[in-house]
């Protein structure tokens, strides 16, 4: 089965084609940082407009570069949410048309499954079951992977998500946006252990996360110090972040008996975290699956792969509608 997937549900464009026999032939994709910069975060208006103007032309790089003409297909797939719903319905409408006009199925893929099997594409993928800890933008869950469409939720953030906790400190630092990455650079060069920073709920007995209190702790040591120790802040607030993620993944796998961890997700190519996690996970017994870097951010990739999964199986036609808001334990199996 040959599959054109389509990511469109914030700031990155994405298209990739991928083959059930084959894996993933090409995959190209365009990011918006550079806009959403000037303005300090996502400007919806513009992450839709830019969407428009960006997929078709990634849509004919990948099916040049991979050697395949539209033809081929035989479903595509395209992001039905969660995400923003303008941005969102540029990537519905344009698989829809085009799956219409060859005659194929469509299918909606949830953003966050398609980050969750990611590591599947993987040269050495993961087998099912897994725990698989969920930091991808403002979510923040873990779940145990039974299989496609198989999910029982163990825990998940009660207020800031992972991600946001890292954009929102490096805001504080003046990092600018997007902060993750810039805050995980600043910390390369910190001392995590010259200021203590709380670790919300990591005693709390279960595996539900907090990373509001952590910022705002943040807050008022950047208040107390200053900026002239930006770098040790960050390496301290990194710290208790990483500290929390690990000791919830790792509880949650002892919780459900699981010797796989998948990790996925914009804040799962933090080097500190996978170096963490990786060290600690292998002296309990357990291993630890990874995306590509390149597919830690929103990509075609992952939604080509996922709707390939959904496409063996074809549900009934869902239509045009996009999903803002859609809970994961929504799904149906495969």
């Amino acid at each position: 089965m040959l599959v054109l997937g389509v990511e469109s549900s914030c700031d990155e464009t994405g298209v990739a084609l991928y083959d059930s026999t084959h894996g993933l032939l090409a995959h190209a994709l365009h990011s918006q940082i550079a806009m959403h910069n000037a303005y300090g975060g996502v400007v919806p208006e513009l992450a839709s407009r830019d969407h428009i103007r960006r997929v078709l032309p990634l849509t004919r790089q990948v099916m040049r570069e991979s050697g395949r003409t539209l033809s081929d297909l035989d479903g595509i797939a395209y992001t039905q949410g969660p995400g923003l719903a303008g941005a969102l319905l540029v990537g519905a409408g344009m698989a829809r048309a085009l799956a219409y006009a060859l005659d194929i199925p469509a299918v909606g893929v949830h953003h966050l499954e398609g980050h969750m099997l990611s590591p599947l594409i993987s040269d050495v993928p993961p087998e099912f079951p897994f725990v698989a800890l969920l930091v991808s933008g403002g979510h923040t869950q873990l779940m145990l992977v039974s299989g496609v469409g198989r999910y029982t939720l163990l825990g998940e953030t009660l207020d800031d998500a992972a991600g946001e906790a890292f954009d929102k400190t490096a805001q504080l630092l003046g990092l600018g946006y997007p902060g993750g990455p810039a805050l995980s650079q600043l910390a390369a060069s910190g001392d995590a252990t010259r200021f203590t920073l709380p670790r919300p709920m990591l005693n709390s007995g279960d595996f539900d996360f907090s990373f509001s209190g952590l910022k705002t702790a943040v807050l008022t040591l950047v208040r107390k110090q200053g900026l002239e120790q930006a770098a040790d802040i960050a390496a301290a607030f990194q710290a208790a972040a990483v500290d929390v993620l690990v000791g919830k993944s790792l509880a949650a796998c002892a919780h459900s008996v699981a010797s796989r961890l998948v990790v996925a997700g914009g804040v799962g190519a933090n080097a500190h975290l996978r170096h963490r996690l990786t060290r600690a996970a292998a002296e309990r017994g357990i291993k630890v699956f990874y995306p590509r870097l390149e597919f830690c951010t929103d990509n075609g990739a992952m939604i080509a792969y996922a709707g390939a999964q959904r496409l063996v199986h074809p549900q009934p036609d869902l239509g045009f509608a996009v999903k803002p808001r859609w809970e994961l334990s929504m799904l149906d199996a495969v």
